[in-house]
């Protein structure tokens, strides 16, 4: 019955001298995405359409789910400028969707003002119609349970019948480039999804501890990675694994365990800000939930935030959890991030962490270690791989520490 999708763009048509930017970078997206289909992709100025081609638009609409950009999408059957054959054409449309009884409405639009008659002449013509040669039909112009769309354009008419939400928000990269702190949990990779979803082209970073923790807790990283790389350009994106090992066994052995997770992400925000500088990235992203643990209280963000002057994004954090585990679950990442492998936030948890840290307790417990140098040492030795969505590697191959395994893995490539 469909021979094409509609694809509206929504936001974007607001962005002003802008718009044309991001609506060339959608259709690159576009593009991308539908490659290998035997689709066609037809370009409009505040619109597009998939044609078809006889291909099943469940495997399309798939497709469009992973394209930030879009606001919704219709599927259409396009027809010519005949009345005679719109009758006809719309009472198919419409035996082929109901069987039973229900309300409808028909609404035109007349994009085309050339066209005879106007657009309540349209509506009235089809209702008359459809209300002839379908018994199950009455019209309810305020509540309808269905609703006929009908568009009359220069080239045909379209025929379609509500809206299937896209993803929304802008085109991955449009907003720039954003370093994202990756774990291994259910909070991160989320994160990461509604950055790009807004418009961030994401690097991602983490933070192992091999053999202190398990090689499988590295390729769970790496895992999930690749369920986020499906939304990404070119569908991959770049993963810096950070070897934290020695800095972890300096700050367990000589940090206070109460303020033990405040220096260790203290820490981490350092590597992360060097990092991201080298690789131009404008933000750091991460996971964090206002008050869903002991180091996401307001005061522990500010006394961990003190060391970096990149702004921190933080996507989730007014985000309950169970929202965060249904948008984990939307993006194939939740059976992921719940495989019981720690990493180096996880493993080793103090009983009593503090709630409220101070800055200054930080600062004079962070003298006992030789920071500076470790913390240049991990970015210096920080091995960095593109990982995309087909991407084949199991560390577990190549040996206990991730640094040795990525070596390895880049020999053979």
């Amino acid at each position: 019955m469909y021979d094409r999708i509609l694809i509206r763009f929504g936001d974007l048509t607001l962005k002003g001298k802008n718009q044309s930017d991001f609506i060339k970078l959608l259709y690159k997206m576009l593009e991308e995405k539908l490659s290998g289909l035997p689709v066609e992709l037809e370009k409009k100025h505040d619109h597009a359409y998939v044609i078809l081609n006889g291909y099943d638009y469940n495997k399309v609409i798939e497709r469009l789910d992973l394209v930030a950009g879009i606001y919704s999408y219709s599927l259409v059957k396009k027809i010519a400028r005949d009345l005679d054959i719109l009758k006809i054409e719309a009472l198919n449309y419409i035996n082929e969707l109901i069987k039973e009884p229900t309300t409808f409405k028909v609404e035109t639009k007349r994009a085309d003002k050339t066209f005879p008659l106007t657009s309540m002449e349209v509506s009235k013509l089809v209702s008359a119609h459809l209300l002839k040669n379908n018994q199950n039909l009455k019209v309810d112009v305020h509540h309808p349970k269905l609703e006929l769309k009908i568009e009359v354009r220069s080239d045909g008419i379209y025929l379609f019948n509500g809206q299937i939400r896209g993803l929304g928000g802008y085109p991955t990269g449009i907003a720039g480039k954003g370093l994202l702190m990756l774990s291994g949990g259910i909070d991160s990779p989320v994160a990461g999804f509604l950055a790009m979803k807004q418009g961030i082209k994401i690097e991602c970073i983490h933070f192992e501890s091999t053999p202190l923790t398990s090689i499988e807790s590295a390729q769970k990283v790496i895992d999930l990675v690749k369920v986020m790389a499906k939304y990404a350009p070119n569908n991959k994106i770049l993963l810096h694994m950070v070897p934290f090992k020695d800095l972890h066994m300096a700050l367990l052995d000589k940090i206070p365990e109460s303020y033990n997770i405040t220096v260790m992400r203290r820490m981490m925000y350092r590597i992360a800000t060097l990092v991201a500088q080298k690789h131009k990235d404008l933000v750091l992203i991460n996971g964090e939930s206002v008050g869903q643990v002991a180091s996401q209280t307001l005061q522990s963000m500010a006394t961990i935030n003190e060391v970096t002057n990149m702004p921190v994004i933080r996507p989730l954090a007014t985000y309950d959890k169970v929202d965060i585990i249904a948008l984990s679950r939307k993006i194939k990442a939740f059976d992921i991030s719940i495989k019981p492998f720690e990493d180096c936030c996880t493993v080793y948890v103090p009983k009593a962490p503090a709630t409220a840290p101070r800055a200054y307790k930080a600062r004079h417990f962070e003298e006992a270690i030789p920071y500076v140098d470790l913390v240049n040492e991990a970015v210096e030795n920080t091995k960095s791989i593109w990982i995309s969505k087909e991407l084949d590697l199991d560390l577990s191959m190549y040996g206990l520490e991730v640094g040795e395994a990525l070596a390895e893995y880049n020999k053979t490539k």
